[in-house]
């Protein structure tokens, strides 16, 4: 008997236990109600405080701080309610200028200046912080460049300057590194691009290599014109970076001008000599903005 008993008061306590375990709680609903009629409550409060706002002093306010950012993002959430009836046209009307009422008040319009004006100071500052940086990294491949070519007796071979482009490294064409009406490298501008060639590997710049030559109308026997023989001339160190120095022929590009971009006045008489030449050009990636702030940032540093 007491083994029958106990064994009916364990399948109580089970029942109880399964009971328990299968107890439903029938009322979550009313959480998921309420957070909904919550968010509803918020939408519509939203919405009234949309339908009062002054709508002309948005759009001016947009317009200023669209100036002032350089964007369309700026308060352009509100443009469908703002454009949505046609006395917002009307708005829109008196904003251009066709009457007073709704117009920005004189504080409002002085606080949208400010706005405007510490904006653009913000970028400019942003920009010449980036051009800084730049000049900075363009200036130490200038120095392992020199102190390359010091090594190698060649210092006075090559002059350096920073451009908007970036690092322009000058090379004189003169009968040491082409000959006469020709664009084979000889020996000693071989030794040039040697000693320039591993600092430009190590750069993640893109390299252009522009061909010069003076403005004498001499003619050429070799090439139809001085053009082909500038181009001539910058492909041939193109060739030799890649095939010698192993610089990835996807970051160069050769480029002739013939005598179309003198350094110096044709007039003065050694535009002969140093007008015929090869710059060897490390490109900025800078934005144009930014990138014509380099030779102010060299400069400073």
């Amino acid at each position: 008997m007491s083994g029958g008993g106990g064994h009916g008061g364990h399948d109580g306590r089970r029942k109880k236990h399964e009971e328990h375990e299968e107890h439903v709680n029938h009322e979550r609903w009313l959480v998921s109600y309420s957070d909904m009629m919550t968010l509803l409550m918020v939408l519509f409060l939203v919405l009234f405080a949309m339908s009062n706002v002054d709508q002309t002093k948005v759009i001016l306010l947009q317009e200023g701080f669209n100036q002032a950012f350089g964007t369309n993002a700026v308060l352009q959430g509100s443009s469908s309610v703002l454009q949505s009836s046609a006395s917002d046209s009307a708005g829109l009307d008196m904003a251009a200028g066709s009457g007073p009422a709704g117009q920005l008040t004189e504080s409002e319009k002085a606080l949208v200046k400010k706005a405007v004006s510490a904006a653009e100071l913000a970028k400019a500052q942003t920009r010449m912080l980036a051009a800084e940086a730049e000049a900075q990294n363009l200036s130490e491949a200038e120095k392992k460049i020199k102190a390359a070519l010091k090594e190698k007796n060649l210092e006075g071979d090559a002059s350096f300057t920073i451009d908007s482009r970036g690092l322009v490294v000058t090379v004189v064409t003169s009968s040491v590194v082409f000959s006469g009406d020709s664009a084979v490298l000889r020996s000693g501008g071989q030794q040039i691009l040697d000693a320039v060639g591993p600092t430009l590997k190590s750069l993640p710049n893109d390299i252009e290599v522009d061909g010069h030559t003076n403005q004498l109308p001499v003619p050429t026997r070799n090439y139809p014109s001085a053009w082909e023989l500038s181009t001539a001339r910058a492909s041939a160190v193109v060739r030799y970076l890649i095939g010698n120095e192993a610089i990835a022929a996807t970051r160069l590009r050769a480029v002739g001008f013939a005598g179309t971009k003198p350094l110096i006045s044709p007039s003065d008489p050694r535009s002969v000599k140093l007008n015929r030449r090869v710059e060897i050009i490390v490109l900025s990636d800078l934005p144009d903005d930014t990138s014509s702030l380099l030779p102010a940032a060299a400069e400073s540093i």
